[in-house]
């Protein structure tokens, strides 16, 4: 069992640019990095192009930023660059496609706006022709009010992976204080109600773009994503949710479309077609070793879940019109699974698809389980077109899994792995408790008992898969940390599974996966200090929307400082018609509301003070 011990100082001592500042214990302002305070990423790599992305925190109505992709970190050799016009509309994201790469190479890129020069990214594009190996991060369901990022830290801090995967929640829509919430104030999320517009989904992306962790991971390599449900709202589904109440929050369409725009404004994921928002279900090819394929089991086609604890027999489990992708993606996936000019097929996927029983039921009807007719179709797919090397690769749970894929007409042996037509593997989560513990009360021995095909399964630990892949076997390792509940921890590779070429099964493999030399150095943060640790700067406001408003203006502002804050609004006079006081007791980011609803149409001014420091913004309100 490998064994990593990190602790800030080790951090400290490595970097030396963090040698005088300790990191911040929450989402952060860092006043050195202005005005990206978002710092950068990347995303959805193909051979001759990828998507880099920044965010620009300005009170311009729009704004002129350059960008620049080179080969080295001194940007000597820039071999692309240009310009991006962004405004409020884009929530002052910018996100640019560059075209024109080379295969299977590193590049360096950043942003200029204002005189000022962003942190520096690297990204990688992908190969083609032959390919002997590949590495990668997969992780899912990081809530913030759980606990600290340690995962996404230490995926920032391995340099032997060529891209990390996202499988779903992103972030958690719910309120300050609500569900999965740890009790540390230093966590909380943004507002005191669940997010449900576009403003609200901007103001959650935002504070998580600004967690030191999530920063760092983003900055060295390509990410490629999916949604899930919590990135709308819980369980999820194509015309409503479990979790949405549109007596007070409006639209079911319309709150998902909110969340989508927010999410590819964020995220550095390629639309389908020109703008189109709507459909994430995509393949990427590295080379002849593997494609991945992306699927959106939520929001494209599915039918509302059944709930947990299900007879496996009734009228709603045998009705083959129930849908979980639909069939025009149905018939995309298994386009995508008979293209032989690549050897492995990861499916990036949602939700588990491997059956799960328990006294006889059907554990949780949100999963592939709840779906059987479309389960069905896929699983005879693989079994009838004899489709080998599948591995399914799955987010959600919360836990980490092994299993095989028994096929629905074939008896399964547990010992060979006879009659299991793929695999899967789930990395747990990356702050996420696991719910399962509350749906049953059996041990996982219990659960690999009742269920055979189940080779490994943990409930308890944080972490993520560390997935690497060559001609001769696909090896998942599950990597945990120690702890979410403080920034310092140590990171532990618990168990490792193998899919070999042309089986179908999993076996244990010999060890924990070894060193892979060969990236270029790790890209280094650019004058990173903490709020607490930086100048004694005045309100950064990062945003402040909607604008124009018809009722709440949302804010999200840095203080270098706790204490008594004031918030008021101005005629275009210059008379004071309204006041409010807030106590601040955290230093750093702070989130704020103000109802307008009672004010007549015109122009106004916000202004928020905290003693000497002040911040003005005109608004609408309509």
């Amino acid at each position: 069992m490998r064994k990593l011990i990190l602790s800030f100082f080790l951090l400290l001592s490595t970097i030396p640019l963090f040698a005088q500042y300790q990191l911040p214990p929450r989402p952060a302002v860092v006043p050195g990095l202005a005005p990206f305070y978002h710092g950068v990423a990347s995303g959805d790599p193909l051979s001759d192009r990828v998507i880099i992305w920044t965010r620009i925190t300005t009170d311009s109505i729009s704004v002129k930023v350059n960008w620049q992709m080179a080969t080295d970190t001194l940007f000597n050799h820039v071999i692309k660059s240009g310009t991006f016009i962004t405004d409020t509309s884009l929530d002052y994201t910018v996100k640019v496609d560059v075209t024109g790469l080379n295969a299977n190479t590193w590049y360096y890129y950043r942003f200029i706006a204002y005189g000022k020069t962003s942190m520096v990214g690297r990204t990688r594009t992908i190969p083609v022709g032959n390919v002997d190996s590949l590495r990668f991060a997969v992780f899912s369901c990081s809530t913030i009010q759980a606990g600290y990022f340690n995962a996404y830290q230490d995926i920032s801090r391995r340099n032997d992976i060529d891209a990390i995967f996202h499988l779903g929640d992103w972030y958690y829509e719910y309120l300050a204080g609500g569900t999965y919430y740890d009790g540390d104030t230093n966590r909380l999320a943004p507002l005191s109600h669940d997010s449900y517009t576009i403003s609200d989904y901007r103001l959650w992306h935002s504070q998580y773009r600004l967690d030191y962790a999530v920063r760092n991971m983003l900055q060295q390599y390509p990410l490629m994503s999916i949604w899930d449900d919590h990135e709308t709202c819980d369980n999820s589904w194509y015309s409503g949710a479990a979790n949405h109440n549109p007596a007070t929050q409006g639209s079911w369409f319309v709150r998902k479309k909110a969340m989508k725009m927010a999410y590819f404004e964020w995220m550095p994921i390629r639309e389908i077609a020109p703008g189109n928002d709507t459909i994430i279900h995509r393949s990427f090819k590295w080379g002849n070793l593997l494609s991945w394929i992306m699927l959106d089991t939520r929001y494209e086609a599915r039918d509302s879940s059944l709930g947990s604890m299900l007879f496996p027999i009734n009228s709603y489990m045998t009705d083959t019109n129930r849908r979980m992708i639909g069939n025009p993606q149905l018939a995309w996936l298994e386009s995508q699974l008979s293209d032989n000019s690549t050897q492995w097929k990861m499916v990036g996927n949602q939700v588990m698809i491997a059956p799960f029983h328990f006294s006889g039921l059907i554990v949780n009807g949100d999963q592939w389980d709840g779906y059987p007719a479309e389960k069905n179709r896929v699983f005879r797919f693989l079994e009838k077109s004899k489709v080998k090397d599948v591995v399914f690769l799955t987010g959600d749970i919360h836990s980490s899994w092994a299993n095989d894929l028994p096929a629905p007409d074939s008896t399964y042996n547990p010992t060979t792995g006879l009659g299991s037509i793929a695999t899967e593997m789930i990395g747990s989560s990356i702050t996420s408790p696991a719910d399962i513990v509350g749906n049953i009360s059996a041990p996982p021995a219990g659960v690999e008992l009742a269920n055979s095909h189940v080779k490994y399964c943990e409930f308890t630990m944080r972490g993520y898969l560390l997935l690497d892949i060559n001609k001769q076997r696909t090896q998942g390792d599950y990597i945990h940390v120690s702890s979410i509940a403080t920034p310092t921890y140590t990171v532990s590779d618990d168990a490792q599974w193998e899919n070999l070429d042309n089986q179908r099964h999993l076996i244990k493999a010999p060890g924990p996966l070894g060193p892979r030399p060969g990236n270029p150095p790790l890209v280094g943060p650019v004058n990173l200090y903490t709020a607490i640790a930086g100048p004694n700067d005045n309100i950064i406001m990062l945003t402040c929307y909607p604008n124009p408003t018809s009722n709440v203006l949302t804010m999200q502002y840095y203080l270098s400082e706790a204490g008594m804050v004031t918030i008021s609004l101005t005629d275009m006079s210059g008379r004071t018609i309204s006041t409010v006081m807030r106590t601040k007791s955290l230093i750093g980011l702070n989130d704020d509301e103000f109802d307008l609803s009672g004010y007549a149409k015109g122009v106004y001014f916000i202004t928020v003070r905290q003693g000497e420091k002040v911040y003005t913004k005109k608004i609408v309100k309509n």
